[in-house]
């Protein structure tokens, strides 16, 4: 199942014309703004679709990574999706959070995952760097998230030098939590 887009409707052999008539005939489903799939595909998170598709660099992060890795039981009201900063933000979809990260750091600790119910790809931070996102941005999204998903990594076996050495590259992150290991430890 691959989306379609009327950017370029020939990668699967229509034209923009053919595109429209074929989402009005009902063989495709327009999922959001500009992103189609075809009718009969079969059940995918279209919030994960719709990111990977608009913009290939987008990440997931934040609590929906800590989510992904199962280290918290907070569900995300909004899928949460890095891109490079400087990119552009795409237009209002209001199911994806769009967070704009460093490009310097942008790539540190990203994995490309497949997104299930769909032959695409999209990328994901590790359970490491989700969490020293979580403390970096622990004014947006919490301490207790980001604390919360620091003891369940640790419970797991998580290794904390593993998690120093990923907060050291990355700003405001090497303070929060090393004071959190310290008080967890």
């Amino acid at each position: 199942m691959t989306t379609v887009r009327p950017s370029a409707p020939e990668q699967v052999g229509l034209s923009r014309s053919a595109l429209y008539r074929a989402a009005n005939s009902g063989r495709l489903e327009r999922i959001a703004r500009g992103v189609y799939l075809p009718a009969e595909s079969s059940a995918a998170d279209w919030d994960w679709l719709v990111a990977a598709t608009r913009r290939p660099a987008a990440t997931i992060c934040l609590t929906s990574a800590l989510a992904h890795h199962d280290l918290t039981d907070a569900i995300p009201t909004a899928l949460d999706v890095a891109i490079p900063r400087g990119v552009r933000t795409p237009a209002g979809d209001a199911s994806i959070a769009w967070h704009q990260f460093d490009r310097a750091t942008f790539e540190i600790g990203r994995e490309e995952i497949p997104i299930p119910g769909a032959d695409q790809m999209i990328w994901i931070y590790s359970p490491e760097r989700s969490i020293v996102d979580a403390f970096r941005l622990r004014g947006e999204v919490g301490y207790e998230l980001a604390r919360d998903a620091l003891k369940e990594w640790l419970r797991r076996g998580g290794k904390p030098a593993r998690l120093m050495e990923l907060a050291s590259h990355l700003p405001r992150a090497k303070s929060p939590v090393l004071q959190a290991l310290e008080i967890l430890g």
